[in-house]
């Protein structure tokens, strides 16, 4: 069913739009329905998950599609590896499932995805559409995990493909950032359940950026955030151990008071008073790094991955060469440093491997992921703008998910399969029903 509707906007509140009409299909049927239907009105039409997008990839001034009501498991058919072992299964999940549901309902059934990003709100469909990572020097990001998928075609039609059927499909639509059609399942090649033994504590920038290659390899899945205008991290080292391991997950009482409390209520008390006072956030990074303690505990992989984040931010994101990490990182404190931008927020540091995805920020290339945010009270611009020099003399390519300014005219040079993208687009959506102010900016 198709309604009228108010504004939308997204998670951080940095992008608005006026939708004609807002629909939340049950079938797939429904969905047909929709875009034939706005399609023979001319009508443009854009599919949300949970809005965690900070670029306009959702926004559209035609009918608004919710997959909300398209969730859960529909099958699992178990995979065997050369020796004929049981290596975990490929399980065909519905579009709008969200992450946090997902994880327990996978972990009921002995499996777990391989690696996971650090939010949980994301639809499946969603993350996988803008190429939602997480961090390991051996594992890649969601979009790679994909086998097979559904989409909604521009007229219409449902197409299943996998490497075997529609391959070209297959490769454009598991990160199509919403322009090939509306995906309504995936089938994603998902693991044995399994723990992850987690350790965080404090350390140095300048003992990071010593081996940063070196501390990338440290454990499974390992990250840092650093405090700018000092020279403080937090280091997470995440590893994994079976599923039947001893769990000794965080007691309530130290969750509430380092996850709610520390993470959220007194790190956004910080960001408004910088907000406030911007003359004041170097002195109160050091008070946030200071309030970060270590501490080690073991629980389901996929409530270690994610973590609440209630404060709002706005966020880039580029992945560099694992080589060029470094320097990028020297360069990014330097020019903190001597321009006098300021942030409240930490600078995110994470690590993928390389992957086949054709519009994959990590296609054919191990990568290390650096993220700069800044609260959603205050002044973006000028941190975004430098640091994007600083990622583009790298040879970086921005996250289809996070604030950056390339263009199609600029990116058809960096992203290896990039007419092959537009190609399949230009097949499957020749009216540009799908299209919006996002996709008019990164494709011809």
């Amino acid at each position: 069913m198709t309604t009228s509707t108010t504004r939308w906007h997204n998670w951080a509140g940095n992008v608005l739009a006026s939708p004609s009409g807002r629909s939340d299909p049950t079938t797939v049927a429904e969905v047909t329905g929709v875009v034939i239907s706005a399609a023979e009105r001319g009508t443009r039409v854009k599919c949300v998950g949970a809005g965690h997008s900070f670029t306009p990839a959702a926004a559209t001034d035609g009918v608004l599609i919710s997959l909300d009501d398209l969730t859960g498991i529909e099958s699992i058919v178990p995979t065997r590896d050369p020796e004929g072992n049981v290596d975990g299964a490929d399980v065909t999940v519905w579009a709008g499932t969200r992450l946090h549901r997902l994880g327990p309902l996978l972990w009921d059934l002995g499996l777990a995805q391989p690696n996971l990003g650090d939010f949980a709100e994301q639809s499946l469909a969603g993350a996988v559409s803008t190429g939602t990572h997480g961090t390991g020097r051996t594992a890649v990001g969601m979009p790679a995990t994909v086998v097979g998928l559904q989409i909604v075609a521009a007229d219409g039609s449902v197409l299943d493909c996998s490497r075997e059927s529609d391959p070209e499909v297959f490769e454009a639509a598991r990160l199509g950032i919403g322009a090939i059609g509306i995906i309504t399942k995936l089938t994603i090649h998902c693991v044995p359940a399994f723990a992850l033994s987690a350790e965080e504590h404090p350390w140095t920038l300048a003992a990071a950026l010593a081996d940063l290659e070196g501390f990338a390899s440290s454990a499974d899945h390992a990250e840092f955030f650093w405090f700018p205008h000092t020279d403080a991290v937090t280091v997470r080292r995440n590893t994994r151990l079976p599923g039947d391991a001893d769990l000794r997950p965080l007691g309530r009482i130290r969750e509430l008071v380092a996850d709610e409390f520390l993470s959220n209520e007194a790190f956004g008390a910080l960001c408004r008073a910088a907000a406030r006072r911007p003359s004041l956030t170097p002195r109160l990074n050091r008070v946030t790094a200071r309030a970060m303690s270590s501490r080690a505990y073991t629980d389901r992989s996929y409530r270690v991955f994610a973590s609440s984040r209630r404060v709002r931010f706005r966020e880039m994101e580029y992945a560099v060469p694992v080589a060029a990490a470094t320097a990028v990182l020297g360069d990014l404190r330097d020019m903190i440093d001597r321009t006098g931008v300021v942030t409240p927020f930490p600078v995110e540091v994470r690590f993928a491997a390389a992957d086949d995805v054709w519009m994959s920020t990590a296609y054919r290339r191990d990568v290390c992921y650096i993220a700069v945010h800044q609260f959603h009270q205050m002044d973006h611009t000028e941190l975004f703008r430098s640091a994007e020099e600083i990622f583009l003399a790298a040879d970086g390519r921005p996250h289809w998910g996070k604030m950056h300014t390339r263009t199609a005219a600029d990116l058809s040079a960096t992203v290896p399969h990039f007419d092959d993208f537009v190609a399949v687009r230009d097949r499957l959506d020749p009216d540009r029903v799908f299209a919006n102010q996002y996709t008019e900016q990164v494709l011809p």
